[in-house]
């Protein structure tokens, strides 16, 4: 970042947290809050480590996405989302196997800690529940307030790693045009949004793997804000795409979180870390063409040359960034590892099927859900 670049935003970043802390101290000395909620954020770990993160908000009433909200209510949640009003300095409980910790969360509401179990967890469940709870906060608010954290810790017999992009990826979301995710993102919900045809059924294949324990475990890193965490969830739940932890970005003008783009460092950094916490597991990375996922992927693969089986870019149909994505994939080639541009998730499943990491019998229903989903969404009839 340019010096004047990073004056300008520390400037601001420091207009903005004057800004919140006067807006803070006015609205305690009114006593003007709304109820105060948990939300913890799926998240990863091992045998003896469990990462977790989470955010203490005021809860703003975020409607159950509906088949028939109107644009206004689709626009009214979306602002409460990013509208968010933070809890800092809230004192939290997590207890997990008889264990208690006690951590505050900072002055964008997170929190973030590393458990250490006292014992090896079982693997023969891939999720592991934790409870947190609030025990005190600086605010008026009801007693008693939980919430239950999920972490995934990948079986030991897991063949391989699903690490997923969403945005132009899982779901339509024109991300390489500013204006027009916006359009997309602001005046849709979790229900109204439809995943690209036939994901759900790849995704469920890969799941699946070839052993047939549907334990093999997906990471899905995102640059789209936590404030959209609610929603991103509900869409993969919805749709019946596999759970794993949703790895985002923060929103804001502190740390130069929201000029500077970062786009690629952060997911570059948070496949790192996925790679780094399972040495002895290999990966396949899914993405598109739409922004920096080949470059990214490729630099994956630089740093970990043996550890990717396959990677599977979808075709935002843009020549230009099809050229680049293609461009990568040739230069892959060097590097013994099959990195593929595909129209649709047929062609990918294909691929998979061909170097042993789905069942074949998986693809006539792939291609069956693709070809009874497709047109289903404004704009996907030109990317499937």
């Amino acid at each position: 970042m340019s010096n004047w670049k990073e004056i300008f935003v520390n400037y601001i970043g420091q207009v903005e947290e004057q800004f919140d802390d006067l807006t803070y101290r006015l609205r305690k000395r009114l006593n003007y809050f709304h109820p105060i909620q948990i939300v913890p954020y799926r998240s990863y770990g091992t045998a003896n480590r469990l990462y977790l993160k989470g955010r203490v908000l005021e809860n703003k009433g975020i409607a159950q996405a509906g088949d028939k909200d109107t644009v206004l209510n689709n626009l009214l949640n979306m602002y409460k989302r990013f509208e968010s009003d933070e809890v800092m300095d809230a004192r939290l409980q997590v207890r997990f196997q008889g264990q208690t910790h006690e951590l505050i969360t900072d002055r964008e509401g997170y929190f973030v800690i590393n458990i250490e179990p006292p014992t090896p967890l079982p693997l023969d469940n891939i999720w592991h529940e934790i409870e947190v709870e609030l025990v005190d906060v600086p605010i008026l608010h009801t007693a008693g307030i939980r919430a239950k954290a999920e972490v995934l810790v990948p079986p030991t017999d897991a063949e391989y790693g699903i690490i997923s992009d969403i945005d132009d990826t899982i779901i339509y979301s024109n991300a390489y045009s500013a204006l027009g995710m916006s359009r997309i993102v602001f005046l849709n919900n979790a229900r109204t949004r439809l995943p690209f045809a036939g994901v759900s059924e790849f995704y469920q294949a890969l799941q699946l793997g070839r052993n047939g324990k549907r334990n093999n475990p997906f990471f899905y890193v995102s640059s789209s804000p936590w404030n959209m965490y609610d929603l991103l969830k509900d869409f993969l739940d919805l749709n019946q795409i596999p759970a794993g932890p949703l790895l985002l970005r923060d929103f804001g003008l502190l740390q130069n979180k929201f000029m500077g783009g970062g786009h690629m460092s952060h997911k570059f950094k948070e496949i790192k870390n996925i790679l780094l916490t399972y040495p002895e597991l290999k990966f396949v990375l899914i993405g598109d063409s739409g922004q920096e996922d080949a470059n990214i992927y490729r630099e994956v693969v630089k740093e970990f040359p043996t550890r990717i089986l396959a990677i599977y870019i979808r075709d935002v149909q843009l020549p230009d960034r099809e050229k680049l994505a293609v461009a990568v994939s040739e230069d892959l080639k060097n590097h013994s590892v099959p990195m593929l541009v595909v129209d649709n998730s047929v062609e990918a499943a294909e691929h998979a099927a061909q170097i042993g990491l789905i069942f074949q019998e998986s693809i006539p229903v792939i291609e069956q859900e693709k070809d009874k989903d497709k047109g289903l969404e404004p704009g996907k009839e030109s990317v499937n």
